[in-house]
């Protein structure tokens, strides 16, 4: 049995939807599909939440949206009368409990992250209803469950829960082993759980892959599979790189690195739910599907080449506190860290000196952390700068940590192309050097470190 996961990316368009149709009817019986929201809609949500608190006039108009993007697809894939009429009618009653959802919040006048998560979850709620009944239309046996009606069990935590595995684990193995042994094909919506309160509590952004992985894991699936709209990972950005190759089998640990520092085909936590059941994840592309893809396994891949990737990221903000002594004064780095956590801010990595915390954080935080900083009293620092014109690049592969020269030839090669580096961080883990450019730099730097580790054989 297979636990497949089709993102949001795939669910784009009348022609795609309907090709991934044909893909599920031959591939899907008896296996476990999980899904994103179509592509766009988590969007309309989380946005109809702002433009429901501005203004009550502005609900029918997210309400309309998100009518139209479903039904006009839904009038293209599901041809008898019969069961487009039952999926309109059930999205329209699933719309009006939006609605109520929103009409409250701008009465309230407050957006709880409750109400936050509950609103957010719709999407893949619709989507699982628009994908069997179109698929009902054709014929094929295939069902839905809902997250909250399996008892896919969470910590509570909104807005970035986790999953209880133990007790998820003995809860869908009840709900869903006999529709499996049917050869029903199951769908789950993706996204989402319940606390042990009953509260609808989401995983982030991209989080459908984690709800995949729980379930792979939970029902002891023979591999999870990763529906995309890409071929797999590639040896860097093809955007900034053309002649960047296939990753065709990476290992747990470079597969969370990769998606962590900038490679978004994977969420970061996906592997986490899979490393006791030790099960490999396979990228497979929608458009060519029995292409090889990447597949990650729990172990180390032997590979002549040990670096896998030069992965970047422009999302990066950096907060730097400065004060005499500050990286060997007790408290000041988990004063720094509590303040922000209690701003809800993450940190994505700290870089620590004698006279300077260096702070990496997502750039839409950057501002909301610095005011955070700026207000503590006694101030604990000298001087609070904040840094915007930054990337991240991050070299991952297996054992590089262990290597001799890895470092003299990535910097080699940073500086023959005149570029500065501003920030290195070298051992956190042991599968990822990464460092700091200005963004004007990223590509060259991209670009000739990747020519140094994966060079292009002279007859191409």
């Amino acid at each position: 049995m297979k636990v497949i996961k089709i993102g949001g990316g795939c669910l784009k368009g009348k022609k795609n939807i309907g090709h991934i149709l044909e893909l599920i009817g031959k591939r899907g019986h008896g296996n476990i599909f999980v899904v994103s929201a179509l592509n766009g809609v988590t969007d309309i949500l989380i946005d109809g939440m702002s433009k429901a608190l501005e203004d009550e006039g502005n609900i029918p108009g997210i309400i309309s949206r998100l009518k139209s993007k479903h039904v006009l697809i839904a009038r293209h894939l599901i041809s008898a009368d019969k069961f487009y009429k039952k999926f309109v009618r059930d999205l329209s009653s699933t719309l009006s409990e939006i609605e109520r959802l929103y009409y409250g919040l701008n009465f309230t006048r407050e957006l709880t992250p409750r109400m936050r998560d509950v609103i957010s979850s719709f999407g893949e709620r619709f989507t699982v209803e628009l994908l069997v009944s179109a698929l009902r239309c054709r014929g094929v046996k295939a069902t839905y469950r809902m997250p909250h009606k399996v008892g896919l069990l969470t910590d509570g935590k909104f807005g970035d829960a986790t999953v209880n595995l133990r007790k998820t684990r003995r809860n869908l193995q009840m709900h869903l082993g006999p529709l499996l042994k049917e050869k029903m094909i199951l769908f789950i919506p993706g996204f989402f759980g319940v606390s042990e309160e009953g509260d609808i509590t989401t995983f982030g952004r991209g989080g459908s892959d984690y709800s995949a992985a729980v379930l792979a894991g939970a029902m002891q699936a023979d591999i999870l599979e990763i529906w995309k709209d890409v071929a797999g990972y590639l040896s860097a950005d093809p955007k900034f790189v053309p002649e960047a190759q296939l990753i065709p089998i990476l290992s747990y640990d470079e597969a969370a690195e990769l998606s962590y520092f900038g490679a978004k085909i994977l969420h970061p936590r996906t592997v986490e739910p899979l490393r006791t059941a030790k099960l490999n994840i396979a990228i497979k592309n929608t458009i060519n599907p029995d292409a090889p893809g990447s597949l990650i396994t729990p172990g180390s891949p032997r590979s002549k080449n040990f670096i896998k990737s030069v992965a970047h990221d422009t999302d990066i903000g950096i907060l730097k506190v400065h004060s005499s002594g500050v990286g060997a004064r007790p408290g000041i780095l988990a004063l720094v860290a509590g303040q922000l956590t209690e701003s809800g801010i993450n940190i994505k990595s700290v870089v620590t000196s004698q006279t300077c915390i260096s702070l990496l954080l997502e750039l839409k935080d950057l501002e909301t952390g610095h005011l955070a900083l700026k207000s503590l009293r006694p101030r604990p620092f000298r001087r609070l700068e904040k840094i915007e014109d930054m990337s991240l690049i991050s070299i991952v592969g297996e054992g590089i940590v262990k290597r001799k020269g890895i470092a003299a030839r990535c910097f080699t090669a940073v500086a023959a192309c005149n570029v500065n580096v501003e920030m290195i961080s070298f051992g956190p883990s042991r599968v990822a050097l990464y460092f700091l450019v200005r963004n004007r730099d990223l590509k060259s730097a991209v670009n000739a470190i990747h020519s140094t580790f994966f060079p292009v054989p002279d007859h191409q």
